[in-house]
């Protein structure tokens, strides 16, 4: 992908799952990729695999939930030209078996998480006129998603987030985007699975209702977020892609 070559980004949720398989494909790409996670072990395994194929990482280890965490975490950094939101949780419930808590916990994760990351980058890259954003939403936040309503809405909120900083920051030169996968791959899903309660019932018939019939894979969406971060989509910002199956069919 052109540009991407030295470019410094910012990959939230890199210790696994697809935030692991985006940060190793950008490192291949030529960035400096900064793994930030709360999982600081598996986040260094990452960074340790980034070097031994000749890429650069570094560790940040930071729980998102946490603003002045993270703005104490990357102030060192010389420099932030991309931001790739997308770590995330949830738990499978009906709304109406969820409790507060968990809903609270849904959307500091996934909502206030990326806002909080987003508000954390956004004035350097405001000063320099320059940057490249893609959030990780969810086709949840498009379609729905039994078991997820509070996650459907913040993955909801963050397509609509998405939009209006596009439309705000276009003319301070950056591009924000939004990947939405389907049901995917990853140990949260897994964990899901074996929950021993609705998720149970439900992941094992997810791939059902894909056209590919199949759920995704971690290495499925790291090629579309390269695009984005790169040179090459430089005309294109506030957009929402589905990458999942054919589960979602917009246009």
């Amino acid at each position: 992908m052109r540009g991407l070559s030295d470019r410094q980004i910012i990959v939230t949720g890199a210790a696994s799952g697809i935030g692991r398989a985006v940060a190793l494909r950008l490192a291949e790409e030529g960035a400096v990729v900064s793994l930030l996670d709360r999982d600081a072990a598996a986040a260094h395994a990452a960074a340790e695999q980034i070097a031994s194929e000749g890429g650069r990482a570094q560790v940040l280890a930071v729980d998102i939930t946490d603003l002045a965490q993270i703005q104490r975490s990357i102030s060192p950094l010389d420099a932030i030209d991309g931001l790739v939101n997308c770590a995330g949780w949830d738990s499978m419930a009906r709304f109406v078996d969820s409790e507060p808590s968990l809903w609270r916990r849904v959307v500091d994760i996934n909502l206030f998480g990326t806002m909080n990351m987003l508000y954390a980058v956004l004035p350097a890259m405001v000063a320099r006129r320059f940057g490249r954003i893609v959030n990780i939403a969810s086709d949840a936040g498009r379609v729905g998603s039994s078991g997820e309503a509070v996650y459907s809405a913040c993955k909801g909120g963050i397509i609509a987030l998405g939009k209006t900083l596009a439309r705000e920051h276009a003319s301070d030169g950056i591009i924000v985007n939004t990947i939405c996968p389907g049901p995917t791959d990853t140990p949260l899903l897994a964990a899901m699975a074996s929950d021993g309660g609705l998720g149970e019932r439900i992941v094992p018939k997810l791939a059902r209702a894909v056209p590919m019939q199949r759920v995704g894979a971690p290495g499925d969406y790291p090629g579309a977020v390269a695009f984005l971060l790169s040179d090459d989509a430089a005309y294109m910002t506030g957009q929402t892609i589905s990458i999942s199956g054919g589960l979602t069919m917009h246009g």
